[in-house]
C-alpha cells in the first residue's frame, strides 16, 4: 500500500515542470491581457501585421531611408560617448604626429582622438557620415518615385508634405553634423551661413550674434549646433517618420497598375510574417553595405583640412552633396548687386538665392494642392501612374531635377574649371545659361518623349506585335499578321484615365472671374496634346483588323 502512495522522483519533478509551466503561462497570459485592455495594443499589432504592402523593388526607397536613420541613430550613440562639444583652445598632443602642437578647439582634438586613439571610432564617424549621405539621398529618390508616379494625389498630399520636411529636417541634420569638427571644411561653410544671415535687412545683424553668441565665429556654436545635432533634429525626424508610417498605414499603399489590382485591393505580402522577415534582413543588408563603404572609401579627413582659422582664404572645399545647392545658387547670382535703401544696404546677391531657393523648395511642398487645382481632379488614387501617362507632371520633374543639378554643379565651378583647364568665368557663364535654359529643354524633350511613348502604346494596344508573318488577303493584298499582347500588358498599356481641360462656365450672373481664367488657362497647358487610351471596342477592332 505504501508503495501505491509513493510518487516517484520523476513523477514529482514532471509534476512541478508542468505546475511552474502552468503558472509562467497564466502570468503572461494575464500580464498581456492586463496590457491589451489598457492600450488596446493588440487591436493595433493584429491591424498593422494584416497590412500588406506590394512587392515592388521601388518601394524599398523608404526603407532605405529608414533603415540608413536607424544606423546614423546607432552610430551616433557611440560618437556622442567620446565627442567633446566645446570650442575651449587646447594644444593637440594626441597620436597624429604631422598635428602635434598645434593650437585646436577641444572639439577638433576630440574628433581627431575618435579617428586616430578610440578603437573603431574611425569605423563608426565613416559609418556615421555615409549613413547620413544615404539617409539623404534615399528621401529624395524616394519623393523622386513617388513624384514620377502621382503617389501624391489624394488622400496622400500630406503626407508628401510630411516626407519633405523630412527631406529637409535630414539636410538640416546633416549640415549640423559636419560642422561639428571645427575644421577648415566646416568653418568655411559657417562662414556662408554667418554672410547669408547677415545679409537679411535689418535685422540680420542681431540674428548672426543670437546664432553664433556673439561676433563669428562666435565661443559655442559647436555646443550649439551639437545641441540640435543630438537632440532636436533627431526628435523631429523620429516625429515625422511615425507620422508618415502612420498615413501609409491609414491610407493603405499603392501599387502599380496591373489585372486584379483595385483602388482597394493591394497585391502584395502582408507585414507578418513574410514582409517583416524580408525587411529584417534587408535591414542587415544596408547595414553591411554602409559599414563596407565606411571601411574601403574615406570621407571627411579633418586631419587633412586642420583646426579652422578664419583668416586664410582656401578654394576647393566642397560640402556634402545634399547641400551644394545653397552653395551653387550663391556662386551663380552676379556679383555687385546691392542697393542703399532706408539707410540700409540690401545685398541682392544673397538675398536673390534665399528668395529663389525659398520658392523653389515652397513650389516642391505644395505641389500636390498646385495639381490638384490645375487639373480639378477630386477621386482618391491608390494606383500609381507610370511617367509617360502623364507627360506634363514628368515634364515638370525632368525640369526641377535639371535646375537642381545645375545649382549643384555651380558649388563645383573651380574644381570643374581647374580640373578641365577652363576659365572660371566661362564655367559660371555656362552654368547661369543652363540655369535658365536648362530646365525648358529637358521639360519639353521629357515631354516629348512621354507623348511618343504613349502614341506608341496605343499603337501596341490597338494592333499587337509584328509577328513576321505575311499573308495573302483574297483580294491579292499581302498584310502581316500581328501577334495580340497579354492581358497584363494591355491593362499596363490602357490603365489610364483621359482628364480633358477644365470648361469655362459662367456664374449665376453671367461672368468669368479672373481666378477662373487662370486656372482653365494652366488647365488647357496640362492637358494640352493629351494621348486618348483607347477604348475597348477600339481595341477589340484592332485585333480583329490585325488577325
Amino acid at each position: 500500500m505504501s508503495s501505491t502512495a509513493t510518487e516517484t522522483p520523476a513523477q514529482s519533478g514532471s509534476a512541478s515542470n508542468g505546475s511552474t509551466q502552468s503558472g509562467s503561462s497564466r502570468f503572461t497570459a494575464a500580464a498581456a491581457n492586463y496590457i491589451d485592455e489598457r492600450t488596446k495594443i493588440g487591436v493595433a499589432v493584429k491591424e498593422f501585421g494584416r497590412k500588406v504592402f506590394p512587392d515592388h523593388w521601388s518601394f524599398l526607397l523608404g526603407e532605405v531611408a529608414l533603415y540608413s536613420f536607424v544606423v546614423i541613430l546607432l552610430s551616433g550613440t557611440f560618437l556622442t560617448l567620446f565627442f567633446q562639444a566645446s570650442m575651449a583652445e587646447v594644444e593637440y598632443t594626441g597620436p597624429y604626429v604631422p598635428m602635434k602642437g598645434l593650437e585646436m578647439s577641444v572639439a577638433m582634438a576630440s574628433t581627431l582622438d575618435i579617428s586616430f586613439s578610440v578603437r573603431g571610432g574611425l569605423l563608426m564617424r565613416q559609418i556615421h557620415h555615409w549613413a547620413a549621405l544615404l539617409f539623404v539621398a534615399s528621401i529624395g529618390l524616394h519623393m523622386l518615385r513617388i513624384f514620377f508616379t502621382g503617389a501624391f494625389r489624394k488622400p496622400r498630399e500630406l503626407n508628401w508634405v510630411i516626407g519633405f520636411v523630412l527631406f529637409v529636417l535630414a539636410m538640416a541634420e546633416g549640415f549640423t553634423g559636419y560642422s561639428l569638427p571645427d575644421d577648415v571644411l566646416s568653418g568655411n561653410g559657417l562662414r556662408i551661413i554667418d554672410g547669408i544671415i547677415k545679409a537679411i535687412p535689418v535685422i540680420g545683424t542681431y540674428l548672426s550674434f543670437f546664432f553664433f553668441g556673439g561676433e563669428f565665429p562666435g565661443t559655442d556654436i559647436v555646443g550649439r549646433l551639437y545641441m540640435l545635432h543630438i537632440m532636436v533634429l533627431p526628435a523631429l525626424v523620429i516625429l515625422f517618420v511615425a507620422l508618415h508610417l502612420a498615413f501609409v498605414v491609414i491610407h493603405k499603399h499603392t501599387q502599380y497598375p496591373g489585372p486584379g489590382k483595385t483602388q482597394q485591393n493591394v497585391v502584395g505580402y502582408p507585414v507578418l510574417p513574410v514582409y517583416a522577415a524580408k525587411a529584417g534582413g534587408f535591414f542587415f543588408i544596408v547595414f553591411g553595405v554602409i559599414a563596407l563603404i565606411a571601411s574601403l572609401v574615406t570621407i571627411n579627413p579633418i586631419w587633412n583640412y586642420g583646426p579652422y582659422d578664419p583668416s586664410p582664404v582656401s578654394a576647393g572645399t566642397q560640402p556634402d552633396w545634399y547641400i551644394g545647392f545653397a552653395d551653387g545658387m550663391l556662386r551663380l547670382i552676379p556679383p555687385g548687386l546691392e542697393t542703399e535703401w532706408f539707410g540700409f544696404t540690401w545685398s541682392w546677391n544673397m538675398l536673390l538665392p534665399l528668395g529663389i531657393i525659398g520658392l523653389f523648395l515652397v513650389l516642391v511642398a505644395l505641389y500636390p494642392f498646385i495639381e490638384a487645382w490645375v487639373t480639378g481632379d477630386k477621386r482618391e488614387h491608390h494606383i500609381l501612374d507610370r511617367p509617360r501617362n502623364a507627360p506634363t507632371r514628368t515634364g515638370i520633374g525632368a525640369a526641377g531635377v535639371t535646375f537642381y543639378a545645375v545649382m549643384w554643379a555651380g558649388a563645383s565651378s573651380d574644381l570643374i574649371a581647374t580640373h578641365f583647364q577652363l576659365s572660371m568665368e566661362g564655367v559660371i557663364r555656362a552654368l547661369q545659361a543652363a540655369l535658365i535654359f536648362g530646365p525648358i529643354i529637358a521639360y519639353q524633350i521629357a515631354k516629348r518623349i512621354c507623348l511618343a511613348l504613349q502614341k506608341k502604346d496605343r499603337t501596341i494596344a490597338l494592333h499587337g506585335y509584328e509577328s513576321g508573318r505575311i499573308v495573302r488577303l483574297p483580294g491579292g493584298e499581302y498584310v502581316e499578321v500581328h501577334k495580340p499582347v497579354e492581358q497584363y500588358e494591355q491593362w499596363q498599356l490602357v490603365s489610364y484615365h483621359d482628364y480633358a481641360p477644365l470648361m469655362l462656365r459662367p456664374d449665376d450672373e453671367g461672368r468669368i472671374s479672373f481666378s477662373k481664367r487662370i486656372r482653365a488657362g494652366f488647365s488647357r497647358w496640362f492637358f494640352e496634346d493629351r494621348i486618348v487610351p483607347p477604348t475597348k471596342g477600339e481595341i477589340e477592332k484592332g485585333h480583329d483588323e490585325g488577325h
